[in-house]
């Protein structure tokens, strides 16, 4: 998956700086945080996925991907050791 994002970001030509990828990551998981409280209204309902949530989440993946680009580090190798981490707890 990240060698996708590398890919599409060079062929956009959208590479920037690693302080830059970390702010649009946060942004990305704000604006998903949003989505989540509409399809609640506000907490009033319970979840429901809906396609705007979807498209967020897609969002934070590609922001997350292409910070672990931009910082050189392998997306897989790092969540194998927080796997890792977790299974030893």
């Amino acid at each position: 998956m990240q060698n996708l994002v590398k890919e599409f970001i060079e062929n956009q030509g959208w590479q920037t700086d690693a302080k830059s990828r970390y702010i649009d990551l946060v942004s990305e998981i704000g604006e998903l945080g949003k989505e989540i409280l509409l399809s609640t209204d506000y907490g009033k309902q319970d979840f429901a996925i809906t396609p705007s949530v979807v498209d967020e989440i897609g969002d934070c993946i590609f922001s997350l991907s292409a910070l672990c680009e931009a910082v050189d580090i392998n997306a897989e190798e790092a969540l194998n050791q927080s796997l890792d981490k977790y299974r030893s707890r």
